[in-house]
Parts: structure tokens; sequence; C-alpha cells
């Protein structure tokens, strides 16, 4: 997973920390939000992915709180990831670029016809990559 955190906080203009977190928090939106089969096949052939999403999905979904009540307030899906993601100090075009280079990588591991079912089952999500 170091691969892609590098290469997101390079190609974004992040530093690795952000980007780890970043990275993670989307990949568990992903989890939670596309359709199930392809999803699990995408993270599944990303290394490390599952790792992420354990580490940093514990905020906000779910759990109450703040930022739990901000992403229940907005029904939840793409708008509230961009709110998490700028919680954690992200900019729309570091979270556009995130969402690019996040979904490339799926792209070289899982194909772009099982990134193409996840990011078709998630409303809105297209217009980010």
């Amino acid at each position: 997973m170091n691969d892609l955190v590098n290469r997101v906080a390079e190609n974004v203009g992040i530093d690795p920390a952000t980007a780890e977190k970043a990275i993670g928090m989307m990949l568990g939106f992903l989890q939670r939000e596309a359709a199930e089969g392809p999803v699990a096949q995408m993270i599944e052939s990303i290394p490390g992915a599952s790792d992420l999403i354990a580490k940093y999905n514990g905020e906000g979904t779910g759990g109450g709180g703040l930022l739990g009540g901000l992403m229940s307030s907005l029904g939840g899906g793409v708008m509230a990831l961009g709110q998490q993601l700028m919680s954690q100090g992200l900019g729309m075009g570091e979270i556009t670029g995130l969402a690019k280079e996040t979904i490339a990588v799926a792209r070289e591991h899982a194909g772009d016809e099982v990134v193409d079912e996840v990011v078709g089952s998630v409303p809105g999500l297209g217009q980010f990559i």
C-alpha cells in the first residue's frame, strides 16, 4: 500500500500521512456505498487496501458525534465523503486528484470492467474521476 500512498502524496501534493488516511476513508466509502461484489473484488486486488479501510473507518461511519451527524444530514454519499475529506484539510482539487489516483491504481490491479462497475454503482462519483 505504500506505493499507492506515495503515488497519491506525490501526484496530489499532500503529505503521506494525509494521503494514507484519505485513501483509507475513500476506500471505506466505496466499500459501504458501491455494488457489493465488484467493490469487494476491487479492494481485494489492491495490496493493503483492506488494512487501510480497517484503520481509518471508525470515524463518522455511524458512530454519531458531529461528523456522524453531518454525514447523516447530508444523506451520505459523495457529498458526505467530500465533507469528511475537507475536514482533514483537503481542498476540492486535492480530493479530485485523490479520487483519480486511487481509481487509476484500482484499474491497474482490478481491471477496467470491475472498477467501472464500482464507479457506476455510486451516484455522483463519476464526476470526480
